[in-house]
């Protein structure tokens, strides 16, 4: 969904190339997993019989030299897949015009080439593809927008959120579109680079251990030509900490986020604490509630040195919020899932989505699908093979509605980074339910990470 500073550690992928399987998804009378907590939502078993299909496996970054990583990805009608990720000599893309069965050659983001990393991406109701990345030139860091009209085939627009000061630090951006058109981003800045220190992993990328670290958003009114101040989120900026921050528009206009908080000591330390999850809403992105809504607070923290991008945050149909996160404690590397029905002003208590057991990295995210349907997937090292992405469909008040499902048919050299985030977004419509899922790996013995994509094809019949 995603992550951390690049620029110190830039690490690689692991994933697989495979032939399609059928998977059967039923439930247990639970419907959830062994261990398992079944708060609020798991209570009930929902008696559904769910298929999923998964598509051969494509690689999307074949013919892109070097190490491929960290992809998001986005879906636009009628049959549009855009996958973004680290690579290609900058930010490279790829578009499929199939459904996500093939995809055409890969090209560099425009304006990309050098130092960036942190890929965003949306499609906006009109089909125009917003892509953003973080980008570092002339003593910034600063998110880059680019706009392509006519659905990937180019980006003639490249405009740069350059800060007015100089010397700051910038990381992980994200990018969403109103129904009318408005574009916001939100991203970490602090206004000194050189208050920010990293704890970096020799297999991953880095995390914060100090700085001046805090969520902000700018918008633009006019398709992403021009951009608004930076306005801060978090609460006593600079030491707001918070950074990745998931953002989402709601039809009305609502924005809303999730950013991954810490409280930050007073100079000259400016040390991160442990982290928490933390929902905020404005009516128009302009002015930020305080204080912020914090989920999930019984699974416990996010430690410190986690590398990986840890929250997302999605919306189904009927209007339900769901967020994905995981915390470290004693009881290991645990993914959650927690969901609201209220506009984010209550959350359920938190739902158990990892199995295992231990210090496996887990990198989950969310989509929301039809009214009262969520499909939660996650990306881990924990098992012996190495990294393989996993997919999971879920229902408030109903609880898992069918078993996990592994897309990727290989597992990825644990060694070797697979990126902070993965891809994950519907198709359209159909009898089925159709997802694009695209994750990055280094399988077969490649000593480089390759971007990979499938389709999973979900029917349920109760």
């Amino acid at each position: 969904m995603a992550i951390r500073a690049r620029l110190s550690s830039w690490p690689v992928i692991g994933t697989a190339v495979g032939a399609s399987a059928i998977l059967a998804i039923a439930c247990s009378s639970g419907g959830g997993m062994s261990g398992m907590r079944t708060d609020l939502a798991t209570s009930r078993a929902p008696h559904i019989l769910a298929a999923a299909s998964v598509s051969p496996v494509t690689e999307v970054s074949k013919g892109c030299a070097g190490r491929n990583a960290e992809v998001v990805t986005a879906t636009g009608a009628p049959q549009y897949v855009y996958d973004l990720w680290i690579g290609c000599g900058g930010i490279g893309f790829a578009r499929s015009t199939d459904g996500g069965l093939h995809f055409g050659t890969p090209m560099t983001a425009p304006g990309s080439r050098g130092r960036s990393w942190d890929p965003a991406i949306a499609v906006a109701p009109d089909g125009t593809v917003y892509i953003a990345f973080m980008h570092k030139a002339t003593g910034h860091m600063y998110p880059v927008v680019g706009a392509s009209p006519d659905h990937g085939a180019s980006f003639p627009q490249v405009s740069p959120l350059l800060p007015a000061k100089s010397g700051n630090w910038g990381d992980r951006d994200f990018i969403a579109v109103s129904s009318t058109g408005t574009v916001y981003v939100t991203w970490d800045y602090g206004p000194s680079a050189a208050l920010v220190t990293f704890i970096c992993a020799p297999n991953g990328s880095c995390a914060f251990k100090t700085g001046d670290v805090n969520t902000v958003i700018q918008r633009s009114a006019d398709g992403g030509k021009t951009w608004g101040p930076i306005i801060p989120v978090d609460p006593n900026f600079p030491r707001g900490g918070g950074y990745s921050a998931p953002v989402l528009v709601e039809p009305d206009g609502q924005v809303d986020l999730l950013t991954w908080g810490h409280f930050v000591g007073p100079a000259p330390s400016w040390a991160l604490h442990p982290g928490h999850e933390f929902f905020a809403s404005s009516a128009n992105g302009t002015t930020w509630p305080t204080p912020r809504t914090e989920i999930g607070a019984s699974a416990g923290s996010i430690a410190l040195p986690t590398w990986w991008i840890d929250g997302d945050l999605s919306r189904d149909q009927g209007g339900t919020l769901y967020a994905t996160w995981d915390t470290q404690t004693s009881a290991g590397d645990i993914g959650w899932l927690s969901f609201s029905t209220d506009d984010g002003k209550s959350w359920s208590a938190p739902v158990r989505v990892t199995p295992d057991t231990g210090k496996a990295v887990h990198i989950v995210q969310v989509l929301g699908g039809a009214a009262g349907v969520a499909y939660v997937a996650w990306q881990t090292d924990a098992p012996a093979g190495g990294y393989a992405t996993y997919l999971r469909p879920y229902s408030p008040g109903k609880g898992w509605t069918g078993p996990r499902a592994n897309v990727s048919s290989k597992f990825g050299n644990p060694r070797i980074w697979p990126g902070d985030t993965f891809g994950l977004a519907p198709l359209p419509g159909g009898p089925a339910t159709r997802l694009a899922l695209s994750w990055g790996s280094a399988v077969s013995g490649n000593s480089n990470s390759e971007i990979y994509a499938a389709v999973v094809t979900l029917t349920a019949a109760r």
